[in-house]
Parts: C-alpha cells; structure tokens; sequence
C-alpha cells in the first residue's frame, strides 16, 4: 500500500481537501490513474492516510475542472482531457504565451536570460545527440522560465496549469527529432526578440510557436491517442 500521509504535509499551504485535491489532480495528469479508471473513495482514503469526506470533496471540485466524471449510482471516473480540450488550450496558450513573451521583453532579469540561453545551448547539443528525454526537460523548463520572466503571477500560474493539462498527451506524441530541433529553434528566436526588447517580435513568435507545437501533434498521433476511448454509460431512468 502507498505509504504517502498527506496529513503529514505540515507546510502544505492548502486545506486537507485541498492538499487531497491537488494530489489527486497532480495523479490524474502525471498519468497514475488510467482514462476512465474509476477512482473509489475508500481506497485513495487509505492510500492519502484521510477519511472518505476529503476525497469526496476533492471529487467534486475535479469534476469542476473536468478532469472526472461522476456518474450516479455508478462511481467517480477519471475523464482526464479530451482532445477538444488539447486544441482548445493551445489556442488559448497561443495568445497567453504571447502576452507573456511581450512582458517578458520588460521584466526578464539577467539570470533568467542567461538560463534561457544555456537551456537553447543545451538543448542544441542533445537534439545532436538523439537524447530526446533531455530535449523534452529542457523545452518544459524554458516555457517554465518564460513563464516566472512574464512577472505577473496570475498569467504564469494559468499558464503553468494549462502546460501540466497536456504533458501526459505532449509525451504520446512530441517523440520526434525533427520536431525537437525545430521547437527549439522557435525558442531561440523568442529569446533572440527577448533579449533585444523587441515585445511585438517576441509575442508573435511565442504565438506562432504554441500553433506549430499543436499542429506537430494532430501530425504525430493527437486523433489516435484519443480514438476509440468512451466513458461508462450513465444508468437509465
């Protein structure tokens, strides 16, 4: 049994229903629990070291986000995100990341240029090397400093949300060299109008990147990642 005590988290910042949700929420999108696994209340009760009321609660503010469904009589069931929901992120990213290459032309420090520049170094040096893992770390952890560079924390804590959504399905479907170099490439030249002040440059380029990554994944397997996949049946009447 999972010996993890969310009880013991004593400098969680959150309630115990929301130190369960976000647990939980964490699990969903990491990949723990499969599509359409049915969550029981007992058992994650045992697993997070709480009682049943936590984990209801939880439930329903996931059901909220849409990452479960609830299904009366029948159970709680993962949803995850659906390919709609995938293209209806990178279009809203599309415009957020723009925004926040634009800020980040004002706000970006010194360190943070600097670490985005050695993150491009590097991820030009795996992409020669065929190590796709460490080009998919670093492309996650320049989005992340572009992000802290935005200096609004409202925009960087949605963005930094919508990015974890479609990790699991980025993964399925990003295991591509020519994709990797490219996508860095694309980073490059948004760090290239970063660094010269240059915000319209900066925002149309971010924009256009977060296009071209959702693009790369409708070419490389979004619709077939999602194919054939229903949710239980909801009871008769």
């Amino acid at each position: 049994m999972n010996n993890y005590d969310v009880k013991q988290e004593v400098t969680d910042k959150y309630s115990l229903r929301g130190r369960v949700f976000h647990k939980l929420r964490e699990d969903i999108l990491n990949g723990k629990y499969e599509e359409h696994e049915e969550l029981k209340e007992v058992t994650i009760g045992e697993e997070l070291g709480v009682s049943r009321t936590p984990v209801r609660e939880a439930f329903r503010q996931l059901e909220l986000e849409g990452l479960i469904q609830i299904i009366p009589n029948k159970g709680a069931y993962v949803t995850g995100i659906t390919e709609k929901d995938v293209k209806d992120i990178y279009m809203i990213r599309s415009l957020l990341e723009g925004l926040c290459a634009r800020w980040a032309t004002e706000h970006i420090t010194k360190e943070q240029l600097e670490e985005m520049e050695e993150n491009v170094y590097l991820a030009k040096f795996h992409a020669a090397k065929g190590h796709m893992e460490q080009i998919a770390e670093l492309d996650n952890r320049f989005h992340e400093i572009l992000y802290e560079a935005c200096n609004s924390k409202m925009l960087e804590h949605q963005l930094k949300d919508f990015h974890a959504y479609v990790l699991r399905v980025r993964r399925k479907t990003l295991a591509n060299q020519v994709r990797g170099t490219a996508s860095n490439e694309e980073h490059e030249k948004i760090m290239e109008a970063i660094k010269a002040h240059d915000a319209d440059s900066a925002e149309k380029l971010a924009h256009q990147h977060m296009i071209n990554a959702y693009e790369n994944m409708v070419k490389n397997g979004l619709h077939e990642a999602y194919a054939n996949k229903k949710l239980p049946s909801k009871p008769n009447a």
